[in-house]
């Protein structure tokens, strides 16, 4: 049966995207987005696909609309804002096929859109306890550790140095001039850590609690992945920091945050050194960019969480 494609009213692009993708017309992403209606209704045509809903608030990194294919099948047709490794995320879920990852069911280079395997976009590793949450994370990101194909991606070393040259200008801000020591010490980590790269798999990149969704095929499945090749202590840095306020506001949030570290790096066979260096270097990265971007609640939680380790 042919899905009915007759509506064409415009899709609404959610507002933490336009909101993520900033008001200045000039830039190449907001003229994306002014075209990204028409190019969705296209998408929709081609693909014989019948729109339900666009998801919302939705992520800061694309368009997200829940769809039904021809035979009615239920998938997801996602537009992730073009920029740098633009179409890394499609290679990388077909190199996955479905192994710990939603599964791909077509790309198209043209408009860099991707119809995915459907997945609970409600329901995430955040909506179970802690503890029980971090038990499911290993098992699937566990999976996504692959040997990656030949020249496909970015290295952590190649993507952590485009950090690292910025760190220190981030860091001189006034409102950030007492984490200095904290910025030197992440920066010394990072060259260190870069300097011997213990193993080359693929990484999932952005690996957190609320990029694993439940699914109908298996349980738990990673979305949204920023591909690199490295070690696996680089993508379980980030999994280290999330729920962060749970444990400034518990007892012992330094003790807590280390052996958050422990745990992690023992089930999943990690070095514990490596795995806390990367985790204070992206405390120190993520939390500087928020300051720099205004949001110092979020950024002085973030290099606290950094002072603990």
């Amino acid at each position: 049966m042919a899905a009915d494609t007759g509506d064409t009213r415009p899709l609404q692009v959610p507002k933490r995207l336009l909101d993520a993708v900033g008001d200045d017309p000039a830039e190449p992403v907001r003229s994306w987005l002014d075209r990204l209606p028409r190019l969705a209704a296209r998408r929709l045509r081609d693909w014989e696909l019948t729109p339900e809903r666009v998801v919302t608030p939705g992520g800061r990194g694309g368009l997200v609309v829940l769809v039904r294919q021809a035979d009615d099948t239920p998938a997801a047709l996602k537009f992730p804002v073009p920029g740098p490794g633009q179409g890394d995320e499609a290679a990388a879920l077909a190199h996955w096929n479905g192994w710990g990852a939603a599964r791909l069911l077509r790309a198209s280079p043209e408009d860099g859109a991707l119809l995915i395997e459907r997945l609970q976009s409600a329901v995430s590793l955040r909506s179970l306890p802690e503890a029980k949450a971090l038990l499911e994370a290993a098992g699937t990101v566990r999976r996504l550790w692959v040997p990656p194909p030949a020249d496909s991606f970015g290295t952590v070393g190649e993507r952590t140095g485009a950090a690292a040259e910025v760190l220190p200008t981030l860091a001189s801000g006034a409102w950030a001039a007492d984490v200095r020591p904290l910025a030197d010490e992440a920066l010394e980590l990072r060259s260190g850590l870069t300097a011997q790269p213990p193993e080359r798999v693929l990484l999932h990149g952005d690996f957190r609690q609320g990029k694993v969704l439940a699914g109908e095929r298996t349980p738990w499945l990673a979305v949204g992945p920023r591909p690199v090749v490295g070690e696996r202590a680089y993508d379980l840095a980030r999994l280290v920091l999330d729920r962060c306020e749970d444990l400034a506001a518990g007892p012992g949030p330094a003790a807590a945050a280390r052996r958050r570290i422990a745990k992690l790096a023992d089930s999943l066979d990690v070095d514990r050194d490596r795995l806390r260096g990367w985790s204070l270097f992206r405390a120190v990265e993520t939390g500087l960019r928020h300051g720099a971007a205004g949001d110092r609640r979020r950024a002085e939680l973030l290099l606290e969480f950094a002072g603990w380790l």
